[in-house]
């Protein structure tokens, strides 16, 4: 038993390596509720009958579709792998399936826009993921449940099995398998443990998220950083925060409530500094396009990795609070992300043996003092060298020792 446990741990780290060097991905909400352009929701939120719903697939012919700019966009970001919605609760699949004609092949669209995914991404040296919705709002079962409609729910469930083991077989090797929608219902419901053990058997490198309703690889916190204030601390497993670049996931015309290209810096070295990845999500347009502004603010972001993403790639969970930024940690590397600027601070409670300092994107060497528990910075910039987060690499020799903090000044 000991032995078995050892093989599925070493099996698990094995294949969760690339991922945790990765530590930034893209993320993917298309489909016909962008259309409307009110959000991916909208079916539900606004109650539209399913036959009317359906009527926009007769709509949905993204003539501009080129996966191969969106792959090259995410490369430009320095995010290292993709996430796509194959299917959305509202059950259109991006994918050809024998289960269902409500999918882009079989409708206007007429193209397989998973397969022209997936293999752009090969194209380019970049990870494949599939995102699914186990919940689809066209079978009415979803919502009464297997006790009041057990034969419903048994359709429900032999249907998603079956498109599950259709993106599992067609499209080659697949990286990573995003579930969503399994609320409110059990993995028993859903019988995911069966589902989950096909997966692997058609695809045993394949990482697997938590979110069919069984711990598998990773946790999803969803719009939110574990262990910045206020949410609670990162988890002790594989995380992964998931978010939309303004407030929503499908594409959503009227919302320009969009995140700066510093606070998205800043969340992904928060996430990289609790050990954790960073999956930021864009919403293209019904053509197949991704909003002006998502480039912009991608681009920018890509600026920035370029000269510091030896500060997030590869980098492990750090226990290092800085109180004007956050910190990462590599080997022998401690990384200062200083998000708020000042020609003198202090890194305390800490022992840290730090033989040199210096500006990650500039190289240049930076003057420091140890004062007992503190490392003192003085005569810094009188401006921060870098507008979005200036990294100071501290590199040292031995451990960090933290000090307890609540006990008496000296």
């Amino acid at each position: 038993m000991t032995e078995h446990k050892d093989e599925i741990k070493e099996a698990h780290e094995k294949r969760m390596a690339w991922w945790r060097r990765a530590k930034f991905g893209m993320f993917i909400h298309w489909g016909v509720y962008s259309i409307p352009a009110r959000g991916e929701w909208v079916m539900y939120q606004e109650r539209i009958p399913k036959d009317e719903y359906r009527k926009l697939a007769d709509e949905f012919n993204p003539e501009k579709y080129n996966p191969e700019e969106w792959v090259k966009l995410a490369k430009k970001a320095g995010m290292r792998y993709m996430v796509l919605t194959t299917r959305h609760h509202d059950g259109f699949s991006l994918f050809d399936s024998k289960v269902s004609d409500f999918t882009a092949p079989r409708t206007a669209c007429g193209r397989d826009l998973i397969r022209e995914y997936v293999d752009a991404c090969r194209k380019h040296d970049m990870r494949v993921g599939f995102y699914y919705s186990l919940l689809d709002w066209r079978y009415d079962a979803y919502f009464s449940g297997p006790k009041k409609d057990p034969s419903g729910w048994k359709e429900l469930v032999e249907y998603v099995h079956a498109q599950v083991r259709e993106l599992m077989t067609n499209y080659g090797r697949i990286d990573v398998l995003f579930y969503d929608g399994g609320w409110p219902y059990t993995a028993e419901d859903w019988e995911s443990e069966k589902l989950n053990k096909m997966v692997r058997a058609l695809q045993p490198q394949i990482i697997i998220n938590n979110r069919s309703q069984l711990p598998e690889d990773y946790e999803t916190p969803e719009q939110y950083i574990p262990g910045t204030f206020p949410s609670p601390e990162a988890p002790k497993r594989d995380w992964e925060t998931c978010m939309t670049l303004n407030e929503h996931w499908g594409y959503c015309k009227g919302d320009n409530n969009w995140k700066s290209p510093r606070v998205i810096v800043w969340n992904l070295a928060r996430c990289a500094s609790g050990g954790g990845n960073y999956l930021l999500n864009v919403g293209p347009k019904p053509d197949g396009t991704i909003p002006e502004e998502s480039v912009r603010i991608l681009e920018k972001v890509g600026e920035w990795m370029r000269e510091n993403g030896e500060s997030i790639y590869g980098t492990t969970r750090t226990q290092v609070s800085f109180p004007h930024g956050t910190t990462t940690l590599k080997e022998n590397k401690l990384y200062l992300h200083v998000f708020y600027w000042n020609r003198e601070f202090a890194l305390a409670p800490y022992k840290i043996n730090v033989k040199k300092a210096y500006f990650l994107k500039t190289g240049q060497n930076i003057d420091f003092k140890v004062r007992g528990e503190r490392i003192i910075f003085t005569d810094l910039p009188e401006t921060a060298p870098d507008p979005f987060d200036t990294v100071i690499v501290l590199e040292f020799e031995g451990k960090i020792e933290s000090l307890e903090p609540f006990r008496p000044f000296t």
